[in-house]
């Protein structure tokens, strides 16, 4: 239990320290006399880039990267598969699908009506994986329906490009599907934040469930806890987050998939213990990764989910090669 709670203390004051960073620096670089009147005046030119700018973008990528680690360690610990994460069902694609269509009807000069679009996409398949899980209790017919979900919104949303009547829709769809915090204000914190509590007051009510789940199915049953309760809390406390991190930032993938091996060690592998510490591993990451990107010195900024992608799968794979190597010794 010490070491638990020294892994959370530890996360979240490494998290302070980059929310710190991530507001203190970014492409436009200021002055001593600049950061004394943004503190001193929140209203003046400095504190508007600080406080209005840097600040709400840093929050947002800790609210989102957050949202989808805690995602990612719920379905790895309802699946029983390290590989999962918010991708593996469909939620990810389904709110991706929601955007776009809203986006080429032209919904985007609408405030909010993209993000609603895109939690609608993720409740539908929510829902759907509630029903598919209330009838089947293979971790694998749920992984094989979610890759058949996935596929089919991913293969909606190129039809939605091939139809789109804009070339300008199109681009605006593909900006959106690379992933991103830039433009984000505490308008777009507060869309995410609500969903995250509840996201994880339904991972609560998961957590015996999932820590049972490592002795095995029957093992489970006999355990006296109701399975079928606990997979369909699970599945709303995933879509739930993943649906809220997309409705915001767009389509970012790995996070979801990398947190909770950052920190499963720590935690010796209880999937319960483990909820909390992906959370804050994933936005630990995602705020480094964002101040990362606006530091690169490239004419244009890259997108979150192009970065994380280029920086996190070569982690993600040697990670995996020393899992490897533990497992033949």
């Amino acid at each position: 239990m010490k070491r638990h709670l020294s892994l959370n203390l530890g996360l979240g004051a490494t998290i302070l320290l980059a929310l710190v960073g991530a507001v203190l620096f970014g492409e436009t670089a200021l002055s001593a006399a600049q950061y004394g009147q943004a503190l001193a005046d929140p209203a003046s030119g400095p504190g508007e880039v600080l406080w209005q700018v840097r600040a709400p973008r840093a929050v947002c990528a800790l609210m989102v990267g957050a949202a989808l680690g805690l995602a990612g360690a719920v379905l790895q610990g309802l699946l029983r598969n390290p590989l999962a994460d918010p991708g593996v069902l469909g939620v990810s694609a389904t709110a991706a699908l929601g955007a776009a269509g809203a986006i080429v009807l032209g919904a985007a000069a609408i405030p909010g009506l993209v993000e609603s679009a895109a939690l609608v996409g993720a409740a539908l398949a929510g829902l759907l994986l509630v029903a598919v899980a209330a009838r089947v209790r293979a971790p694998e017919a749920l992984i094989l329906f979610g890759v058949a979900l996935s596929s089919f919104a991913g293969a909606l949303t190129a039809l939605i490009f091939n139809l789109s009547p804009s070339p300008i829709a199109s681009a605006e769809v593909m900006n959106w599907l690379l992933g991103s915090v830039q433009n984000r204000s505490w308008i777009d914190v507060a869309w995410v934040t609500p969903a995250l509590v509840v996201a994880a007051v339904f991972a609560a009510g998961a957590s015996p469930g999932l820590r049972m789940l490592t002795l095995g199915e029957e093992a489970a049953r006999a355990s006296g806890l109701s399975m079928g309760r606990m997979r369909i809390l699970a599945l709303i406390a995933s879509a739930v987050a993943a649906g809220a991190a997309v409705a915001v930032a767009g389509v970012i993938g790995f996070v979801g998939l990398a947190a909770p091996h950052l920190v499963r060690a720590a935690v010796r592998g209880d999937p319960g213990r483990l909820l909390w510490p992906s959370a804050l591993a994933g936005g630990l990451m995602l705020v480094l990764a964002d101040l990362a990107a606006r530091l690169m010195p490239t004419d244009q900024e890259l997108k979150l989910g192009v970065f994380t992608a280029l920086v996190g799968a070569p982690l993600f794979a040697l990670i995996a090669w020393r899992a490897a190597r533990e497992w033949r010794l």
